[in-house]
């Protein structure tokens, strides 16, 4: 571990209002929300450090796709490996989404851990959805036994690794708030110190979960079809920290889909006009030593 990524650990945890050692108490949190982009390579990720955000996400769907698969169909190495570019691309803090830390049990969800914190990242996250269509969320036991060996792994880490809990019922079709909360709330109890349910369906929803699990501050997921809840409307039901998973990445791909349907249907190339100019780009993309505020 280097003191670069011990500083850079701690101004994480500054962010979400953490207590600099792990396991102390916890106190409620001011309102007010920051928003974690999640950029898919260097390239992405020097842009959106050079716009200003103050942490960064790693996104499995986004390098998956990168990589010409579906999310899901990366190795832990190739994870590893690309938190490795995500964490040296720009001096913020990095967080990785870890899926289920590539394994059913709790002792691979450990090592998962342990070997994470070697990249340069700051924190991740763990899951209980299993990767499985026979049985998509992990039974309530096993989650919680998997969170525990989350915890103790980051807690052995020499740096404070912040860790994030996640529920995935509303994902995968389990359209149950009650079940949900239940989860997060015994994460928390694990040690767990911040708690995420991807795909909730309304403000309300999201303001009942972060009012079960507070103090702890909660991560909420922007960008779904039709809930484009700004930040003030998630900071006011409680919100502290707020992600796009793959959205930022879709959005790239969609403007390359469109501009190549134009060449191929139309056999034009307005999309052009709308392009950012290769200069601009160039500003962002200096290693971060040699960057003095591109934006």
């Amino acid at each position: 571990m280097s003191t670069r990524q011990s500083d850079k650990a701690k101004k994480f945890r500054e962010l979400h209002k953490l207590p600099g050692k792990l396991g102390s108490r916890i106190e409620p949190t001011p309102a007010g929300a920051f928003v974690i982009p999640n950029p898919w390579d260097a390239g992405s990720a020097r842009i959106l450090a050079g716009l200003g955000f103050e942490a960064l996400a790693t996104t499995s769907a986004g390098f998956a796709f990168s990589l010409g698969r579906r999310d899901g169909a990366v190795t832990r190495d190739e994870a590893f490996a690309h938190c490795r570019v995500i964490a040296d691309a720009t001096d913020l803090p990095v967080a990785a989404d870890l899926e289920n830390c590539f394994g059913h049990d709790p002792q691979t969800v450990a090592e998962t851990i342990r070997l994470a914190g070697a990249t340069g990242i700051v924190g991740g996250s763990v899951e209980d959805a299993s990767g499985e269509d026979r049985r998509p969320i992990y039974e309530f036991a096993l989650a919680v036994e998997r969170v525990a060996a989350a915890v103790e792994a980051a807690r052995g880490l020499p740096f404070p690794f912040t860790l994030t809990a996640r529920a995935e019922n509303f994902l995968h079709g389990r359209f149950d708030l009650d079940d949900t909360i239940r989860r997060l709330c015994a994460f928390a109890e694990a040690g767990a110190e911040v708690l995420y349910a991807p795909g909730l369906p309304s403000l309300k929803a999201i303001k009942s979960l972060c009012q079960a699990v507070a103090p702890r501050p909660v991560n909420a997921l922007a960008g779904k079809p039709g809930q484009a809840f700004s930040v003030d409307q998630l900071a006011a039901v409680g919100v502290r920290r707020i992600s796009l998973g793959g959205c930022l990445a879709r959005v790239a791909y969609t403007a390359l889909i469109e501009a190549a349907r134009e060449m191929r249907e139309k056999g034009t190339f307005s999309f052009t006009d709308l392009a950012t100019s290769q200069p601009e780009i160039s500003k962002f993309m200096r290693p971060p030593s040699d960057r003095a505020g591109v934006a």
